[in-house]
């Protein structure tokens, strides 16, 4: 089915509401996730393989998807198997979630030592989303959502968070299934066909065109446009302040 909308432009008249990705599109926080990765890979891949690569292993296997399953792609692309354990085990310890609770502990206290920032441009796009009547959602794989939104300053800029958290109690499926993004529209109470979804990770943007959202824009922070539009983004921004916001969104809708 063809697109609606081929230019850096989106219209409030066609859609009702934007979703944003959370790492790395609204908040600098993506870069984080890929240094406690690094931190918690390097000491466990001593010995057994190379080390984790943030450009490569990061984009390729982690980026976009939940902590546990970016985790079991990334071994998997090893030739690494370990045992799930479970959500007890120690940090550290040498199973899925044991390496998980490592990357999350280690994530955390970064956070808590540097803080949030928000981009600028993101702040200023929703500031004219929501000037002009359209509703707002921010959506990331990472259970601590609504900790980053806050800590970064946003919340008032989002009618609603989905996180992590959300997903694991409705046992919604991570990235590329697009189940996370279409219960952000069904709360917000606009189709997906009339819903735009704001991404950056490969898996996010397989998730929208799978989920049928009216509009799909990507925003390349590390030189993948190519790909991004393989798989499927309508659109693809090196910066949010690429994109034209026009008309306003009808009352009622």
């Amino acid at each position: 089915m063809k697109r609606k909308f081929t230019y850096v432009d989106l219209d409030l008249t066609a859609i009702g509401a934007v979703v944003f990705d959370t790492d790395g599109v609204a908040t600098d926080t993506a870069r984080l996730h890929a240094a406690a990765w690094k931190h918690v890979l390097d000491g466990f891949l001593r010995g057994r393989s190379e080390p984790f690569d943030i450009r490569e292993d990061y984009l390729r296997h982690v980026d976009g998807r939940t902590r546990l399953d970016g985790l079991r792609t990334f071994l998997a692309s090893r030739g690494i198997t370990l045992p799930e354990g479970s959500p007890d085990d120690e940090p550290g310890a040498e199973t899925v979630h044991g390496l998980g609770a490592a990357k999350d502990r280690y994530f955390l206290r970064q956070i808590d030592k540097y803080g949030v920032a928000s981009f600028p441009s993101a702040v200023a796009l929703l500031h004219e989303l929501r000037r002009r009547g359209s509703r707002t959602a921010a959506v990331t794989s990472s259970a601590h959502g609504r900790r980053l939104v806050t800590a970064a300053g946003l919340a008032h800029l989002f009618d609603l968070v989905v996180d992590g958290h959300d997903a694991a109690l409705m046992n919604l499926p991570g990235k590329p299934d697009p189940a996370i993004y279409l219960e952000a529209a069904r709360r917000l109470n606009i189709p997906p066909a009339r819903t735009a979804v704001i991404e950056r990770a490969l898996p996010g943007i397989e998730a929208a065109r799978k989920g049928g959202f009216g509009l799909v824009v990507a925003v390349d922070l590390t030189g993948q446009a190519e790909a991004l539009r393989e798989c499927g983004a309508d659109i693809v921004v090196k910066d949010l302040d690429e994109l034209t916001v026009h008309g306003r969104v009808r009352l009622g809708d």
